[in-house]
């Protein structure tokens, strides 16, 4: 059997390897859909979905992403090319790679750009402009920067930079010591942050918010909600974990790995829910407060708070931590796929992408200003667009077919080898990914393409044709 030998890179440690994969899955989902999504959707019962979501969507996914990736020692595109190619399977699987890789490349394209508006509110609190502040005024510095494309590009340019210069210096000289300072740090400020909201007023309600549950309040829509939480907050299906697991050595388990990134993934936001609602709760604010919560509803709360200053300037550069940790990851399977198939060196890889995407993401600040009234896809803006097309269509995708070639693709040596698992765990995995995991992302797709009415017309559609390519699959094994 042939192999890769394309990723030259490796980890220093396992504990460096999961600090740079929680850094990657840590982002704004964690300290921004998460809280609101929570309170949107009643609280603790929504929480108590979402991790059983995260059981029976995400920790699969995630584990076939990192066996695909150790396996294939290569970007995701020539991983997957490596692994039709030995198990005698379809090119068309090499889409997985593709996806990947180009998804990733295209969530950087606005990611910097939402990110800049963290280091941005991080500069604004340092300075002290939400001292004091009321509603109106919060509003209209939210809707200003939003309306000044030059802001926006100014700390887009400054996201992008940072990023960049990371990325082109390696794996160990880049992304290991920026990661080693990022995630412990964010860990810091976390539970600094965690101390403090104890003593706010609030963190008793937060804590009962947050962990009682009243099932009355969880709608089939919020269901919905946490599947599709629980898909995206683990950074899969994008290629970032295939592409960091091809970094991994040999002897790194890869099922011991893959449970404490989810675990830090979902204590992270956790924590970020806990503290928010403490700060919202013991200012009188509504905990459902949608997207402004973190850039509308926080400022006023620190602003009005004794130690506002201090902890909200602390707070944002949390935010901004998490930020960037994620926008490392997202341009690496791109620069991994030019450095190891072009003969590039990363520099040259890292900083040509890094300008080609920093262009693009212009596209994204002017949706906010220049361009409202301009539409690309459906009616939608260049950033509503980048944003469905990712979101709602080649990141499920990917995760939906890494599971299936998984399942019933990659060879059961190979899976064994990677993993190590008993029968047991071995035969559960397998389950949810054959049967479980499928369905429940094809939930999650249909319910993003079409409204509630069509939904389940095209969740039948995508099941029927599910049910044939497996019979297909068991003919040409009974052939076999």
């Amino acid at each position: 059997m042939s192999q890769n030998n394309l990723s030259k890179h490796l980890w220093t440690s396992q504990f460096v390897f999961i600090m740079a994969a929680v850094g990657s899955a840590v982002g704004l989902g964690n300290l921004w859909k998460f809280p609101y999504i929570t309170g949107e959707n009643g609280g603790g019962a929504f929480v108590l979905v979402y991790l059983g979501c995260i059981l029976l969507v995400g920790l699969p996914v995630l584990l076939s992403e990192l066996v695909l990736g150790r396996a294939g020692k290569a970007n995701p595109v020539q991983a997957m090319q490596y692994h039709a190619k030995n198990n005698k399977a379809s090119k068309f699987w090499t889409f997985i790679g593709i996806n990947g890789a180009l998804g990733s490349a295209l969530i950087f394209c606005f990611y910097t750009v939402i990110a800049g508006w963290a280091v941005a509110y991080f500069a604004d609190s340092l300075q002290g402009k939400f001292i004091g502040i009321d509603a109106d005024g919060v509003a209209e510095h939210f809707s200003g920067l939003l309306a000044s494309p030059m802001q926006l590009l100014f700390w887009h340019t400054v996201v992008v930079l940072f990023t960049v210069y990371v990325v082109s210096n390696g794996i160990k000289s880049g992304i290991e010591k920026a990661i080693n300072f990022m995630v412990p740090g964010l860990l810091l400020i976390l539970l600094v942050l965690l101390g403090y909201a104890t003593t706010t007023g609030g963190f008793s309600q937060s804590l009962e918010f947050l962990f009682t549950p009243d099932f009355s309040k969880l709608s089939w829509g919020a269901v919905l909600v946490a599947l599709g939480h629980a898909f995206f907050t683990l950074s899969i299906g994008m290629g970032v974990m295939m592409v960091y697991g091809s970094y991994m050595k040999d002897n790194v388990s890869i099922g011991k790995a893959a449970i404490w990134i989810a675990i830090a993934d979902t204590v992270i936001a956790l924590l970020a829910g806990i503290i928010i609602f403490a700060i919202v709760f013991a200012n009188g604010m509504e905990p459902g407060a949608g997207p402004g919560l973190l850039f509308q509803t926080l400022p006023l709360a620190f602003g009005d708070m004794t130690g506002g200053w201090f902890f909200g300037t602390l707070f944002f550069a949390l935010v901004v931590m998490a930020a960037l940790s994620s926008a490392i990851s997202m341009i690496e399977p791109a620069v991994a796929y030019t450095e190891q198939n072009w003969g590039w060196t990363r520099g040259k890889c890292a900083w040509s992408l890094g300008g080609f995407l920093w262009f693009l993401g212009i596209g994204t600040i002017l949706s906010f200003n220049e361009w409202s009234d301009v539409h690309f896809f459906a009616g939608k803006t260049f950033f509503d667009s980048l944003d469905f097309l990712t979101s709602s269509i080649m990141l499920p995708l990917g995760g939906l077919f890494m599971a299936i070639f998984m399942g019933w693709v990659l060879s059961k040596e190979v899976r064994e080898n990677q993993l190590g698992f008993s029968p047991v765990l071995d035969a559960a995995l397998m389950i949810a990914l054959k049967w479980i995991t499928p369905v429940a992302v094809i939930i999650v797709f249909a319910s993003n393409l079409v409204d509630s009415s069509n939904m389940w017309v095209l969740v039948g559609v995508c099941l029927v044709a599910y049910a044939i390519y497996i019979l297909q699959v068991r003919k040409k094994s009974l052939a076999d």
